[in-house]
């Protein structure tokens, strides 16, 4: 029997996994969580074999899930992690493959509607083999072929939300209200993302013009940023 731990703050998609998994016979539903904290509890109580967990989840909904399964690397090496995302970008899928591919998977959620993707995928990390959605391993191809050399490359994916809520002209009030960051966060990325892309003591408006070109000309160029 493999024990799962199920970690998504949407209730809908929490219950859709768990009712997958209640299907068959060699995978138990060891715990739900709903959050990050959630997760690492129930992994410490549960001692799962897998855990399938959701790329964002509270408390900053960002990457949570990424996050635990690099840290579950170092504290639960044979732990088993199937991410489920909605994003096939390289930002998310890189560092969760960082430390080696062995007991990784990256799913989209939209394979949820194929039970036998998301069981087999379970099954498999709980060896210690891999799971990676095609979709994702295109957009891997895709990125070391046309941003290798962008500076872009260098933001975390919660950076390039927010330069992508700037190229739209938004304010950082207006950034945070969208991104559900306090203006304080918004002003941290911002400052980060800056010093990423080299763009020194300018004046912020400078600064936020020449960051926004950067971005719009890796969209025109047809280079994924993420």
């Amino acid at each position: 029997m493999i024990r799962v731990v199920i970690a998504e703050d949407a209730f809908l998609v929490r219950e859709g996994v768990r009712r997958v998994l209640d299907l068959t016979t060699d995978l138990e539903v060891a715990a739900l969580c709903a959050d990050l904290p959630e997760l690492l509890t129930a992994v410490e109580q549960h001692s799962p074999d897998v855990v399938v967990t959701d790329i964002r989840m509270p408390p900053t909904s960002s990457d949570e899930g990424i996050q635990a399964a690099i840290r579950f690397r170092r504290t639960n090496p044979k732990l088993g992690v199937v991410v489920l995302s909605q994003y096939a970008e390289p930002a998310y899928a890189t560092p969760l493959l960082a430390g080696g591919s062995a007991g990784r998977a990256y799913l989209l959620k939209e394979r949820i509607g194929d039970p036998q993707a998301l069981t087999n995928a379970i099954r498999s990390v709980a060896q210690g083999g891999s799971v990676i959605d095609p979709l994702v391993v295109e957009a891997l191809v895709a990125d070391s072929v046309h941003t290798r050399s962008s500076p872009l490359t260098t933001l975390t994916a919660r950076e390039l939300d927010v330069l992508g809520q700037i190229a739209q002209g938004k304010s950082n009030a207006a950034v945070g209200a969208s991104l559900f960051l306090t203006e304080r966060a918004v002003e941290k990325h911002i400052n980060a993302l800056f010093s990423k892309l080299g763009l020194g003591p300018e004046p912020d408006i400078n600064r936020r013009v020449m960051a926004v070109l950067l971005y719009l000309s890796a969209q025109a160029g047809g280079a994924s940023t993420r």
